[in-house]
């Protein structure tokens, strides 16, 4: 499914009916940038961002912004199958391996208490010449294999065919929003320097890769997305431990990963660009991806369609249709308890703060995959058995 909105530059397509009309202003000023390619898309998950839509892809012209990146570099999503049959799972036993990873795993704004081992950060990086990294790298030490908070989460699932899958989704932690900063910081000055016609309230500000300070962001980018990855691969190798030290005879198929905040250099519509993903992942033909719904609601492994229109590109999740704020002040913590506990889910809401992810925060997964069903093919659907959130 698929809707073009004209505006005075290039088009907006969109996969989803009535976006926020907020979220439609954001995606008219990426629409308005004179270095934007081709077309903006809004994924079905969109929600208005900080200068740019969460689930949103903009293409351009030798140049990068900073915030259609975001703060959260290369938060996404990781995945692995088991052999075990779900079914054959007491909760006794889930509760025991929910209590195992929360020992193994610090949540929200903790971390280790001891640094770890070096060897499992990123490597073959020149962090000497990156000046973030450099200046955060040993209280990164401590950060990885720590899931963060927010919407960030550890789920033990059944896919559609019985079997138990492990899923986490977290981001590069303190690293990306130091190098988010900075660089946007960056680019402002650089921006006002050379008398930018673009508006500075869009929270736009741009490198151009004429400039030391875009390569210098890009390489810094990449760091934080590998970080990422590698902290997602720690936290899932804790947990495979804590697994099969409960149940016997655990097999794990490869770990299945992908991120949903990042900048690359891409060719499209037969021009090379650098394509911005915030909140979008990559679904070009063939690609394996990770689709999550919210707490409490059905999660996918798909497969790309490489559908050029929408740059190679689908959503990230289900989406927002409330802010933290909203959900927290306007739910009711008894009914999304009960919620949970009528589908038998082990959950993790237990005050009124922990209403902020609820599963009625955010969109209706079901409706999000079926505007996209040109976009990617569902190969698993998963549910949830037992969650782990950040907050």
């Amino acid at each position: 499914m698929q809707k073009i909105i004209s505006t005075e530059k290039i088009p907006i397509k969109l996969w989803l009916d009535e976006p926020e009309e907020s979220a439609m202003e954001q995606a008219r000023n990426l629409a308005n940038l004179p270095f934007a390619v081709s077309h903006i898309c809004l994924m079905p998950d969109a929600h208005a961002g900080y200068g740019m839509p969460i689930g949103g892809v903009l293409a351009t012209d030798n140049v990068i912004i900073p915030n259609a990146v975001g703060v959260d570099i290369g938060c996404g999503m990781c995945a692995v199958k088991t052999n075990v049959l779900a079914e054959t799972l007491e909760r006794k036993q889930l509760t025991t391996i929910m209590s195992g990873i929360r020992k193994l795993i610090p949540l929200g704004l903790d971390r280790h208490k001891q640094r770890q081992d070096e060897s499992l950060m990123p490597q073959n990086f020149d962090i000497d010449r990156m000046l973030i990294v450099k200046r955060q790298y040993l209280a990164a030490l401590k950060q990885i294999g720590t899931l963060g908070g927010g919407n960030h989460f550890i789920e033990m699932q059944r896919s559609h065919d019985g079997f138990l899958w492990l899923m986490i989704h977290s981001g590069s932690r303190n690293f990306g929003l130091q190098v988010a900063e900075y660089y946007n910081n960056a680019a402002k000055k650089l921006n006002a320097q050379y008398f930018s016609s673009i508006d500075p309230k869009a929270g736009l500000a741009f490198l151009p890769f004429a400039s030391d300070e875009a390569h210098a962001y890009y390489k810094e980018m990449q760091y934080c997305t590998e970080f990422a990855f590698v902290s997602r691969h720690l936290m899932m190798e804790r947990i495979k431990e804590v697994v099969s030290s409960t149940l016997s005879g655990v097999e794990y198929e490869p770990l299945i990963n992908i991120a949903h905040n990042y900048a690359a250099w891409e060719e499209h519509f037969g021009q090379k660009v650098i394509v911005h993903r915030k909140g979008a992942t990559s679904a070009k033909a063939g690609e394996i991806g990770i689709i999550p719904g919210s707490q409490g609601t059905k999660s996918y492994i798909v497969e790309g369609l490489g559908n050029p229109d929408s740059f190679t590109s689908c959503s990230h999740g289900a989406g927002r249709v409330m802010s933290r704020k909203d959900a927290a002040n306007n739910l009711n913590l008894q009914e999304e308890k009960d919620k949970l506990e009528s589908q038998g889910i082990i959950h993790s809401i237990r005050h009124k703060n922990d209403l902020e992810e609820a599963s009625s925060a955010y969109k209706d997964i079901a409706q999000v995959m079926a505007f996209q069903s040109d976009l990617v093919k569902i190969l698993v659907e998963l549910s949830p058995l037992a969650v782990i959130k950040g907050t």
